[in-house]
């Protein structure tokens, strides 16, 4: 089989699947401190067989990605923020967290290394970073790991949306995606695991894939399969749900500010009850992979509320999704803070 390089890749016709590129970057935890971290050239990472990731889902991850601009160049976006939620996500799970400014270090010095592979501006394509956190080490009874090891990879991924945006319909899904208490807020393995059958059983039945309600009174909508969601009212108003046990989205507060200072929309975070989608003008899911996936309809039950027509993207749905992905890719101005240029040379 012929090995994939950045001369062979057809940028255009990427899509969301993994191509070892050859560069990762790794620290280990042990007796206290964590290494310096180093770029290695092996995809596979060997770790004991009682390692707590394994058995007790002592593991977190993050994802984002870098841009290539118009003129040539890398910029991140956010990945400060990116940093500060996998701390929360490590301390949720009494993980010894990779530190900010070496997480923020790691991750430029990764892109760097892999700089061939962020695909050219044109193409629409982007080089996905996923950084990870596991609890490894020779563990049996109950309890955290000694020892960990930090890690990121990266890969080219296509476009979300092959042809433009377009509205999606999703089922309101029987299952909890996590408790009231739980881990819900954290971006933690064992979420998405929980969160795959409700997503399978929605697909086989021709949705695009599933949404949860609160797990303590299944009154009010939380998440859209691992995505957060959003709508928008009758009165022009942009609204998220706000609860302990979903994932705080970089994009969601991203677009919330997007909203508040670009189109002068009032936004907030509030209890978003099932009774209330009937006055939804337009809805979406949001998160790195998309951006913004546009909501057609969401069933349930006897019931299917509809946005708008249901086929085509509402004019405020496009218009954050414009702003949004503008910035990423350096054809928007930015607010400050929101964008950090890999250095090259």
């Amino acid at each position: 089989m012929t090995a994939i390089t950045p001369d062979t890749i057809q940028w255009n016709d990427l899509g969301f699947s993994y191509i070892d590129t050859g560069k990762s970057f790794r620290a280990y935890f042990k007796d206290g401190q964590w290494s310096e971290g180093q770029i290695e050239s092996s995809k596979y990472i060997s770790i004991s067989e009682a390692s707590p990731v394994f058995h007790y889902g002592q593991s977190c991850f993050e994802g984002l990605k870098a841009y290539r601009t118009q003129n040539g160049d890398i910029q991140l976006f956010r990945p400060d923020k990116n940093a500060d939620r996998m701390i929360d996500s490590a301390e949720r799970l009494l993980m010894e967290p990779y530190p900010k400014e070496a997480f923020i270090e790691a991750v430029h010095k990764i892109v760097k290394e892999n700089a061939e592979w962020v695909p050219p501006y044109e193409s629409g394509a982007t080089l996905y970073i996923r950084p990870f956190l596991m609890g490894v080490g020779d563990i049996v009874g109950v309890k955290p790991a000694d020892e960990y090891i930090f890690s990121i990879f990266v890969t080219p991924v296509g476009p979300y949306f092959k042809g433009g945006l377009k509205p999606a319909n999703f089922l309101i899904s029987d299952y909890d995606r996590a408790a009231p208490n739980g881990t819900g807020a954290a971006k933690v393995g064992g979420n998405y695991a929980a969160g795959n059958l409700a997503g399978k059983l929605a697909k086989d039945q021709g949705y695009a894939d599933a949404i949860f309600l609160d797990p303590a009174t299944k009154t009010k909508i939380e998440e859209v399969g691992s995505a957060n969601f959003f709508a928008i009212t009758a009165d022009n108003r942009f609204i998220t749900p706000k609860s302990p046990s979903i994932l705080p989205s970089i994009t969601k507060y991203s677009l919330i500010d997007i909203a508040r200072e670009r189109l002068g929309m009032e936004a907030v975070e509030t209890d978003v009850y099932l009774e209330e989608l009937s006055g939804f003008s337009e809805a979406g899911a949001m998160g790195t992979a998309a951006v913004i996936t546009p909501i057609g309809s969401i069933v349930h039950g006897e019931h299917r509320y509809v946005f708008g027509n249901g086929q085509e993207v509402g004019s405020v749905t496009q218009r954050l999704y414009n702003e949004l992905v503008g910035i990423q890719f350096g054809d928007v101005v930015a607010p400050e803070g929101w964008i950090q240029k890999v250095k090259l040379g």
